[in-house]
């Protein structure tokens, strides 16, 4: 069936297109893109009220956590794929931190395949840069980018061997394929350290971690790129100097791109109200004055993109406070109300620079043809109202989890309809449909 979406605020970074328009969606593509449609309306095309409403290409996430296969207790390629369309995200990176991890191209072949079939929306499978993320031997990186790979990562840790990673990057730029980096130096993690050294970890006895840990890995990571030509993602940025030295990298020509995740540009330390493990994350949340740098590299686009770092865990497993409980929360069904809620309607990013960082961008990143509503692309499309108000229940996710310090929180701005390949997969009204 046909899909005419009329009257919607159409926001489309590709095009420039903000403004008032119909869009037309037609074999699983944007058909036409104009004023007025009404003359194609027939029995074949089913019609989608958009006024009111902001239509934007379908989000990119960069950075998502699927535990399937391995830890299906946690999520699914299904659950985590509702979850992403019920949240306006279209395209997903899974990452590879899965049990056995995605380390060879069999599986990304099969993992792909299975995406086809369980999940509604689009699959990015990232594949390890060693051997079971062991850190001792390079995975075949071309090999998985011939079953579609289009980017490596060590995510949950660094690679230390700062020889290996090096040749990494250089096979890495041949192929021309994205690193996504996780930043930490683990030799400088002290004990079981999961919380941000500051006055809040002293009062509660935690060991802390400096914002150092992660900036060293920053300056080795972008110098490697540079060196070797690779192209540099530096995910979960949380600190102010990363902000900076992503400037400098910049300013240099080096390519180099950089994440954040709502919960670092919303929350700090100061917020956490006591050894509650749902304030538990990794990198940890900082001290106000970097969440002000991540905000300012937000708006100046010194920070590229806004990606969730989804992460999700059982009940059991976020339990005992931040000594027992695991690093994450979830984030699908939450990035855009706290983007629109905090960066759009705090005055800080317009809805076309929002665009940019959660869904243009992104997809220019990894190299897919997405984040863009021009006539003739992927029909990826999300609807929101940018001036319905809710409060966040962890009940409603659809993820298996329902980890998150953002429980109770009121936020402005809600999706309300995504769209896969021209096909309605979640629909507020309805729920979801696949």
């Amino acid at each position: 069936m046909k899909l005419l979406i009329r009257d919607g605020h159409v926001i489309d970074p590709d095009t420039g297109r903000d403004g008032i328009y119909d869009i037309l969606v037609e074999n699983g593509l944007i058909g036409r893109v104009e004023k007025d449609l009404s003359e194609t309306e027939d029995e074949t095309v089913r019609v989608i009220d958009g006024r009111g409403l902001y239509v934007m290409p379908g989000f990119v996430d960069l950075h998502v956590h699927l535990r399937d296969p391995g830890q299906e207790y946690k999520e699914t390629l299904a659950t985590g794929g509702r979850a992403a369309a019920r949240g306006g995200v279209t395209t997903i990176c899974a990452m590879p931190n899965t049990k056995p991890a995605t380390d060879h191209p069999e599986m990304i072949r099969s993992q792909s395949e299975r995406a086809k079939t369980e999940c509604p929306v689009h699959v990015s499978f990232v594949g390890a840069v060693t051997k079971g993320q062991q850190g001792k031997e390079l995975t075949d990186i071309a090999a998985m980018k011939r079953e579609g790979m289009r980017c490596i990562s060590e995510d949950g840790k660094s690679v230390m061997d700062a020889k290996l990673y090096r040749k990494a990057m250089e096979i890495a730029a041949k192929e021309d394929i994205v690193v996504l980096a996780h930043c930490e130096d683990g030799n400088m993690i002290k004990d079981t350290a999961i919380v941000n050294e500051s006055d809040f970890s002293r009062n509660l006895g935690l060991p802390g971690v400096t914002n150092g840990v992660e900036d060293v890995i920053i300056a080795r990571d972008i110098l490697l790129a540079k060196e070797t030509g690779a192209r540099l993602h530096l995910c979960h940025c949380s600190t102010k100097d990363s902000v900076e030295m992503v400037r400098l990298a910049k300013e240099a020509k080096a390519l180099v791109t950089a994440e954040v995740c709502p919960h670092h540009f919303l929350l700090s330390d100061e917020d956490i109200p006591g050894d509650d493990g749902n304030y538990k994350m990794n990198p940890p949340l900082r001290e106000r004055e970097d969440v002000e740098a991540l905000v300012d590299g937000l708006k100046n686009g010194i920070i590229d993109v806004i990606a969730t770092d989804h992460a999700p865990h059982s009940e059991k497993d976020k339990e005992g406070g931040f000594q027992a409980a695991a690093c994450g929360i979830v984030g699908l069904e939450t990035s855009l109300s706290l983007a629109m809620t905090e960066l759009v309607h705090g005055g800080v990013l317009t809805p076309m620079e929002l665009v940019k960082r959660m869904s243009y961008t992104p997809a220019r990143i990894l190299g897919v043809d997405k984040g863009s509503l021009a006539e003739g692309k992927c029909a990826d499309l999300v609807l929101v109202d940018p001036e319905r108000e809710y409060v966040i229940r962890k009940e409603d996710f659809v993820s298996k989890g329902k980890n998150t310090p953002f429980d109770g929180k009121k936020v402005k701005g809600m999706v309300v309809m995504t769209i896969v390949d021209g096909e309605i997969v979640y629909d507020e009204k309805e729920g979801l449909l696949k």
